[in-house]
């Protein structure tokens, strides 16, 4: 059946108006690209991985075609310039920073580094790093014999008297810069100023490295020799004396050629005073100054035992020369007056620097009755003087005769360790 003539006219209009469309879209085409227009073309652009670089593409005739040529890579182009401000995106805030948890291997790789960068230690100038520091052993006592009891397994430590014995032999063992001397002298005979001599030089050889010196310088037939020998001794030996050592003095020029004119006792040298009455208050200062010139070449720790009294004849190069003082005194009441006298002369003569660096040593030879305030007495010299030790009542040095350390009492040796101490002291 034939169709109307309307829907004729009508599909006769719809292809004008669709060929007309066809025909305009090139001439748009070409307009949008002209302005650089973004609109809708119709045609699918090709988008490059770089989304602030598109460009539209030339029209593809189906989507293959389109999907293809988004597909295929595209050339980098020039960013055209633009009068438009570029606005970025503000970008996210950061996140607070959790510190990373050391692993094992870093820790490892931090110590490693940490001892390559360190000194390395070696034996002799670290040797504490590689031994561990041995404590000290104690001596008698229950913390003695507990020590041995269990083979060092339970070692306590030294009690507090052994530590203050350990400090006294360190103070008495120091090593010394140099040669000094102590004169130990009174104004009174018969009060122990000989005894403490040949004590404390004892004590001083068994504690320092180096022996000690004592010279009798006595003018009244000095018994030195004879109280730290023994009389019979001393007589067997060749009886030289500091003035046989005066009249050869020039030809000796060394430590054998002097010992020759030496007694020993143990490893206390000593020098011999003259025992003739005669010739024994010879000695002058200048003999004296040249004998102490001599043995300052050898010795570095030398006592003087001088006589009694502060004005014979040597005696002003005595205490010319001296380091320090003992100044003997005793608890009897005329012992202790003349000690303070001995003192008073002292610094009233020039000698002021001596009197109060000086040890007042208190021997309690004869037992004095407990009339005597012995506290009173050594009040009343302390305060005059560096220091004052007293030594107890002992038979050992009562005697008069041979002294030894073996026999005396533990006592009246921890008193000549704290003389000898307190001399050395007065050296450093």
């Amino acid at each position: 059946m034939p169709e109307p003539v309307e829907n004729k006219t009508a599909d006769a209009l719809a292809e004008a108006e669709t060929a007309a469309e066809q025909a305009q879209l090139p001439r748009r085409r070409d307009r949008r690209r002209g302005d650089d227009s973004d609109a809708w073309t119709g045609t699918m652009p090709i988008i490059s991985s770089n989304q602030a670089d598109q460009r539209p593409t030339a029209p593809s005739s189906s989507w293959a075609e389109a999907a293809a040529a988004a597909d295929a890579p595209a050339k980098p182009q020039p960013a055209k310039p633009s009068n438009d401000p570029i606005r970025t995106p503000p970008a996210p805030e950061a996140a607070p920073a959790v510190p990373a948890q050391p692993t094992r291997s870093t820790r490892s790789a931090s110590r490693a580094a940490a001892l390559a960068d360190a000194p390395v230690p070696d034996f002799i100038s670290s040797p504490g790093l590689f031994v561990r520091e041995q404590k000290p052993r104690p001596v008698g006592g229950f913390r003695g014999a507990l020590y041995k009891l269990t083979g060092g397994g339970l070692n306590l430590g030294p009690s507090a008297r052994q530590r203050e014995e350990d400090e006294l032999a360190r103070r008495i063992s120091r090593q010394l810069q140099g040669s000094y001397n102590t004169a130990v002298l009174s104004l009174k005979g018969g009060i122990g100023k000989t005894s403490t001599t040949v004590g404390v030089g004892l004590t001083l050889a068994e504690f320092r490295g180096d022996p000690p010196c004592a010279i009798d310088a006595n003018p009244d037939s000095g018994d030195l020799v004879e109280r730290a020998l023994g009389e019979g001794i001393y007589q067997q030996q060749s009886p030289r004396t500091i003035t046989d050592l005066l009249k050869n003095i020039e030809s000796v020029d060394s430590l054998t050629a002097l010992a020759r004119y030496m007694h020993h006792a143990g490893r206390l040298h000593l020098i011999a005073g003259e025992q003739d009455p005669e010739v024994s208050d010879s000695l002058t200062a200048e003999e004296y100054l040249r004998i102490r010139k001599l043995i300052s070449a050898y010795y570095s720790v030398a006592l003087i035992d001088c006589g009694t009294g502060v004005t014979h004849n040597a005696m002003s190069g005595i205490l010319q020369s001296a380091d320090n003082l003992i100044i003997a005194a005793g608890y009897a009441v005329s012992g202790a007056k003349r000690a303070r006298s001995t003192l008073h002369w002292l610094a009233s003569h020039g000698y002021e620097d001596l009197a109060r660096n000086a040890v007042v040593v208190i021997t309690d030879k004869d037992e004095v009755s407990t009339r005597v305030d012995k506290d009173a007495i050594e009040e009343h010299l302390s305060g005059i003087c560096r220091q004052l030790i007293a030594v107890p009542h002992d038979r050992g040095v009562a005697d008069g005769d041979l002294v030894t350390l073996d026999v005396l009492r533990p006592e009246t040796r921890r008193a000549y360790r704290e003389i000898a101490a307190a001399i050395v002291d007065g050296y450093v």
